[in-house]
């Protein structure tokens, strides 16, 4: 694997130019996923640099540069330089003086090897310099990254005791760059210290999840999770199956990645259930909601049109999907609006109160059941609910 990366796509980037210039050449490098991310062709979402600068240092010169900056995580000594082509986050090079599974105690460090050291993989402790694209590997990232092999850095038993969501984390990496068979000495760690994932936050545990979920194809990684145990600890009701199942759906139809449908069909059909499942990840309302409307699912879909009014397209969608059912009859079709107002029954002599309701419900029940006709026939519906005794 080239030691050197391109000069095209973020490297190209002409406001990165005033940045190194402000904080100095030889003082910051690229590092992490943006350099991974090149070397594989990948795109580059986010780019973070690490400095032998200290926060305060690199507030001081990107000031002098004109340069706003904000202290986005200043306690772990990273700023964000907001420049003209998106952010970029610079963190003080760091070593590790204690930690407990869930935070670490940092301190600053003189050499970037000790920063290295503290990172999680291999392919995510890759230095570039800026100037000259040159590649500083302490610990056979390359190697690592052409063999798409995730690995820890050292002893890693240790480097998942601190940091347990480093577990987590693995699968994430495994799932979107692994190969198969995966690092022995990586899934023997997570396994055998799986149960330390209950120490975290369920926050933390929900949105590493919904991360992993959320890759093109999560689906053989959480059925290894499963093998290992480490599925049970985090989602004992998960079923791996249905996942592969919906997944090929997905491909077969042409769907994007959706991580919460993906949750829902990993659940079984039980509502109750998935909404403690939403408040445990510390879901919105919006996706507990969603999540809940999935799980009351039935064998009987239904007219799709009807299933998609009722729940929304994404609700919809949902249950197609899972159920393993043909969507293209939502393809192009406009949900509607039903268009009679309270008013208008109002209007035709019926006195305001619940019979008012009552008869916009029945007309809109049997709107849908007709197939969303249009507004004579609608009107025509209500007439014939008007005259009946």
């Amino acid at each position: 694997m080239d030691k050197h990366l391109p000069r095209d796509g973020w490297m190209a980037r002409g406001d990165l130019g005033a940045l190194i210039a402000a904080l100095g050449d030889g003082n910051v490098r690229w590092v992490g996923g943006a350099v991974r991310d090149t070397l594989l062709g990948a795109v580059v979402k986010d780019i973070d640099a690490a400095t032998v600068l200290v926060p305060d240092q690199v507030v001081a010169a990107c000031q002098a540069a004109g340069i706003r900056t904000v202290p986005t995580g200043i306690e772990h000594g990273t700023v964000t330089a907001l420049m003209a082509e998106g952010p970029v986050e610079i963190t003080t090079l760091r070593h590790d003086v204690s930690t407990d599974g869930r935070r670490a105690t940092i301190a600053f460090a003189g050499e970037w090897h000790d920063d290295a050291a503290r990172r999680d993989f291999t392919i995510n402790a890759l230095y570039a310099d800026p100037q000259t694209g040159e590649i500083f590997d302490y610990f056979g990232g390359l190697a690592d990254l052409a063999a798409r092999r995730v690995r820890f850095i050292g002893d890693a038993r240790q480097r998942i005791r601190e940091d347990h969501l480093r577990i987590l984390r693995y699968f994430r990496f495994q799932a979107r760059f692994g190969s198969v068979p995966a690092d022995a000495e990586a899934e023997g760690a997570c396994a055998e210290l799986a149960a330390t994932l209950k120490g975290l936050s369920r926050e933390r545990i929900g949105m590493e999840t919904m991360n992993l979920l959320g890759l093109p194809d999560p689906a053989p990684t959480v059925a290894r999770m499963a093998e290992l145990g480490v599925l049970a600890v985090i989602l004992p009701e998960a079923d791996p199956v249905a996942l592969t199942a919906l997944v090929a759906q997905e491909r077969r139809q042409n769907v994007p990645a959706d991580a919460l449908r993906r949750l829902a069909a990993l659940l079984p059909a039980d509502v109750a259930l998935a909404e403690l499942v939403a408040s445990r990840f510390r879901l919105s309302g919006a996706q507990k909601r969603r999540l809940a409307a999935a799980a009351a699912r039935t064998a009987d879909l239904g007219d799709p049109h009807a299933l998609a009014y009722r729940l929304g397209r994404d609700g919809a969608l949902d249950r197609m999907l899972i159920a393993g059912a043909d969507i293209a009859p939502l393809d192009g079709w406009d949900i509607p609006r039903f268009p009679l107002k309270g008013g208008q029954i109002v209007a035709r002599g019926v006195k305001a109160g619940p019979e008012v309701a009552r008869l916009l419900q029945t007309t809109e029940a049997r709107w849908v059941a007709e197939g969303f006709p249009d507004a004579a026939r609608i009107d025509a519906i209500l007439g014939d609910l008007l005259v009946q005794p």
